[in-house]
């Protein structure tokens, strides 16, 4: 939520432009308890928590937007805490409603762009076919075909096993060169965290599937958090104000760090 607020944002603006009433939710209160897999006792009082707090809205529907929470949601939550809604994708939920959003992507986009589909999660949501058709309804997008597929449903899974993140990412821009993309459209936000910084070292760009459908859209939509990952001082790029209002301590110890680290490739 913190590092890619403009997601969320036109994500809920989408969703209302084609008729759905979005009340988003997120953050800690609303944490899917992954953060804290490595401690039960808490990953399962956080995931009860959120399940309640849904429950107590009288919603029918949860939208996700995180694979993992999604997961989470229907193969360890649901089943210990009952739910009283259903939960869905949000590249679902857009994709049933995609005639609705097509009047509005009226700005062209002159892109030619290959999708960073995963293999982890398509089994479940078919995502890498979902989004290659909202992006196809993007004016002026050339949406290229690769038979690349990164392993795992998040870069996040990779991040931690040695050199299985730089490689993937070795195959994903060999595949950008033999099609001859000059975009990179993430699907997920962990992913979308650990490829920006490609921008640094490689003449590629590296944008979020939300945020083509907003340029589109005509919507302002900048990512915050790719400009300061790639930023020479990140701290200037955040801004003393908003590190100050961070607090040093934390800044210094959680965020800086993220920033500041080096490209897998």
């Amino acid at each position: 939520m913190t590092r890619h607020g403009e997601v969320i944002r036109a994500t809920s603006r989408l969703l209302e432009a084609v008729g759905v009433e979005a009340a988003p939710r997120g953050g800690p209160a609303s944490c899917c308890g992954s953060p804290k897999d490595a401690n039960a006792r808490i990953n399962e009082g956080m995931a009860r928590r959120t399940i309640e707090a849904f429950n107590a809205t009288g919603r029918g529907t949860v939208v996700t937007w995180c694979p993992s929470c999604h997961m989470n949601m229907q193969d360890s939550m649901a089943p210990v805490t009952p739910t009283n809604f259903e939960t869905v994708h949000v590249t679902e939920v857009l994709h049933a409603r995609r005639e609705a959003l097509r009047p509005l992507l009226k700005r062209p986009i002159p892109a030619r762009v290959l999708l960073h589909a995963h293999l982890g999660f398509d089994g479940r949501v078919p995502v890498n076919d979902l989004v290659p058709d909202l992006l196809r309804l993007v004016p002026g997008l050339d949406l290229v075909e690769h038979r690349c597929r990164v392993p795992g449903h998040m870069c996040s899974s990779l991040a931690a096993v040695p050199g299985a993140l730089a490689d993937a990412q070795r195959a994903t821009l060999a595949a950008m060169a033999e099609t001859g993309a000059d975009t990179l459209c993430t699907i997920f936000h962990s992913c979308h965290r650990e490829c920006v910084a490609l921008e640094q070292n490689h003449p590629v760009r590296v944008v979020n599937w939300v945020h083509l459908l907003a340029w589109s859209a005509g919507w302002e939509a900048e990512d915050g958090y790719k400009a300061m990952r790639n930023a020479a001082d990140p701290r200037a790029a955040l801004g003393e104000a908003l590190v100050d209002a961070a607090g040093e301590v934390p800044f210094t110890r959680l965020v800086e760090p993220e920033l500041r680290k080096p490209p897998a490739i």
